[in-house]
């Protein structure tokens, strides 16, 4: 059985533009049908949060459908310390979004070294919406990305225009400066995209598609 570690953000708030805190955390559906589709394509899923604390939905991913299924998800409830975490156990990594991941794991020391020994092992790594946010983690110490060059998705500025969140900065723009080469869809479409071992899903409408081709790509 292929193992795959999912590394959900830890945070509760974020910091927006204008310096205000808002709460925030993971996108349910994001971790909720991603744990679905790869568990019922026969992968072993194992989550893993900073500090492995117990992570928060964004409540506004809450809206009657998803509310019972994130409740009774007993791996949000024991996460795995993400520093703690080796690449050598899992033959994939998967960050899912909600805004969450801007606020801690784009920083995270730890995941940025996984991140960089599961691409340099020619593993999987995949990232949905805001998640491509920990890839900005992942930078070597000569100062080089460790994606630079790769074509990926990520949620775009329209979308974040058209959310009406002053987020702090632009997960697309810092990628793009990073030498990420963007592509991207319409707003709230479906949108995936391959490159070698890295999959990337634009928005939370990229969920399924996105767990889908992680899944076949592994099984």
């Amino acid at each position: 059985m292929k193992k795959l570690l999912m590394v959900v953000s830890a945070a509760d708030s974020l910091t927006l533009a204008d310096g205000s805190a808002h709460p925030t955390g993971f996108w349910a559906e994001e971790v909720v049908e991603s744990v679905r589709v790869l568990r019922e394509a026969g992968v072993e899923v194992t989550l893993a949060t900073p500090g492995g604390v117990v992570p928060t939905v964004d409540k506004a991913s809450l809206d009657g459908t998803f509310d019972e299924a994130v409740a009774s998800l007993e791996d949000l409830r024991a996460p795995a310390v993400l520093s703690d975490v080796d690449a050598s156990g899992f033959d994939a990594i998967y960050l899912p979004g909600g805004h969450g991941p801007m606020a801690d794991l784009a920083s995270d020391r730890s995941l940025g070294a996984l991140l960089a020994d599961f691409h340099d092992g020619g593993k999987l790594v995949a990232a949905l919406c805001h998640g491509p946010a920990g890839l900005l983690s992942a930078v070597r110490a000569d100062g080089t990305f460790v994606f630079a060059g790769k074509e990926m998705a990520v949620f775009s500025d329209e979308e974040e225009r058209q959310g009406g969140l002053a987020v702090p900065y632009s997960v697309a723009g810092r990628l793009t400066d990073l030498g990420a080469r963007l592509t991207t869809g319409e707003p709230w479409s479906s949108t995936v995209v391959v490159d070698g071992r890295l999959v990337t899903g634009q928005n939370p409408q990229s969920t399924v598609a996105t767990a889908t081709r992680v899944a076949e790509l592994l099984v």
